[in-house]
């Protein structure tokens, strides 16, 4: 294939919007297609498709569907709409899906993630989708897709309302930044069902690139503001495909990712807790959970180690997204799995949970033995320059121990990326963004004064090697 942007990364391919729309959307569909039957895996004769807001996305899903239609399949149009919610329809009817967004990243780039009619596909099915890869080229044409948007959106509405009493909420003023997540108006259903008011808040017509874990970045900085000036009690958001969530807490103080997966794996009563290594420590020390299993960064790697845990089984990623797998129970009845990330589900649950306890949001967070996390990341790396710093850190011990001369070396981990545990017992972890081109760093210190401080030192110190 020429088309060199494109790869498969953390959740899904990705790469520039142009070099996917046409030829490339339609090559790779028909590989996803070709290994889907090489592995008896095409279901009920029918491929779903969802897409979020992205300008480019409307014609890469009609690329999609011609290719599908080429293949003999019947093309189903979920039109705009979370990706949770797209993969728990297509495997309701027991077949695949083809959810075209590029989630969080810049707007020029778009992606499709996979789905077999099992759930989300794993990295042994990305590469069998490569393998299926051909230059041949397919076709353009003009396909016919049957619409089922309204059937699946309601579908995945009624299990959120499963999630809470209805009226658990009330009494709460919610702030909604709905900017152009396809999560938006179903975030807001889903308060409204549970009995808070929401106001809805920052609403976009184009899209805007959200990375709900850069809690720094530009886009975000309304959101303290608007608490203030709203009289909010918590304001909640999602990126722009519905799987990674954003809340903040009444104190205008922005709630990490790996905390919303962890109070929500103990609202759903988990058993097992599934995370990748970027998640906070805390996790193993509250002593919630029988088992917690450690993965590298993706929710391939997450959603793989949890099809091997025992008992009731949650996972999630340290940006909040979070899969529901077997033995998962709420309020008495069964919660049907869902192995892809949802942001919606850890917002119900975290809130719900504090409305449970009578408490506040931050009073939870703050009963947690969370060591102060940060994270950040240094954009437009290209992933050559980030593989070569990681490398030099890795191979030369002197390098190392040099550029980590102000807080020392206890332990390295080379899991994911590389992560330092420091003699105080602080860590430091640098990987390159699966997504993107990014290097990110995640940080844990004793304070958040050390946690920043750590951050800062951090991007500094990878900055003078990736620029």
């Amino acid at each position: 294939m020429s088309q060199s942007s494109l790869k498969f990364g953390t959740s899904g391919l990705r790469g520039l919007a142009a070099a996917l729309e046409g030829q490339a959307a339609r090559q790779y569909v028909t590989a996803f297609l070709r290994h889907l039957s090489n592995g008896g895996q095409l279901g009920g004769g029918k491929i779903y498709l969802g897409r979020d807001f992205r300008a480019s996305s409307p014609a890469i899903i009609a690329d999609c569907a011609v290719a599908i239609t080429q293949f003999g399949l019947e093309a189903v149009d979920c039109g705009a709409i979370p990706t949770p919610a797209l993969a728990y329809h297509a495997m309701a009817a027991g077949c695949g899906a083809i959810m075209v967004t590029g989630s969080h990243i810049p707007a020029d780039r778009n992606g499709l993630k996979f789905y077999s009619p099992a759930g989300e596909i794993g990295k042994d099915d990305e590469a069998g989708i490569i393998a299926a890869l051909s230059d041949a080229p397919v076709a353009n044409g003009m396909a016919k897709m049957r619409e089922e948007g309204e059937l699946a959106i309601e579908r995945y509405v009624e299990r959120c309302a499963s999630l809470l009493p209805q009226g658990a909420l009330k009494g709460l003023r919610i702030g909604v930044f709905e900017h152009s997540s396809v999560a938006r108006d179903l975030l807001v259903r889903a308060l409204a069902h549970a009995g808070a008011e929401t106001v809805r808040l920052g609403r976009t017509e184009t899209f805007v690139a959200v990375d709900t874990e850069a809690f720094g970045d530009a886009v975000l900085a309304p959101l303290k503001g608007w608490m203030v000036s709203e009289k909010l009690d918590l304001l909640v958001s999602a990126d722009g495909d519905g799987d990674r969530p954003l809340l903040m807490d009444g104190n205008g103080a922005f709630v990490r990712g790996d905390v919303l997966g962890l109070l929500t794996a103990q609202y759903l009563g988990a058993d097992t807790v599934v995370t990748p290594v970027t998640s906070n420590s805390a996790i193993e020390r509250t002593g919630y959970f029988a088992n917690v299993v450690r993965t590298r960064v993706g929710s391939p790697y997450v959603v793989a180690a949890m099809e091997q845990a025992d008992g009731a089984v949650v996972g999630f990623e340290a940006n909040g997204g979070t899969f529901v797998g077997a033995g998962v129970s709420v309020r008495g009845r069964a919660l049907p799995p869902l192995p892809t990330r949802d942001a919606i589900l850890p917002l119900l649950c975290t809130i719900g949970l504090a409305a449970h306890q009578s408490k506040r949001v931050d009073a939870l967070v703050a009963a947690l033995p969370l060591q102060h996390a940060m994270a950040d990341r240094l954009q437009d790396v290209p992933a050559e320059k980030s593989a070569a710093f990681l490398a030099l850190l890795k191979s030369d011990q002197e390098f190392a121990t040099a550029l980590f001369a102000p807080h020392g070396i206890e332990s390295v981990s080379s899991t994911d990326g590389l992560q330092f545990r420091t003699v105080s017992g602080d860590m430091v972890h640098f990987r390159a963004s699966g997504n993107a081109p990014e290097l990110r760093c995640y940080v844990e210190g004793s304070s958040p004064e050390v946690a920043q401080s750590l951050l800062d030192w951090g991007l500094a110190a990878a900055v003078r090697y990736v620029r």
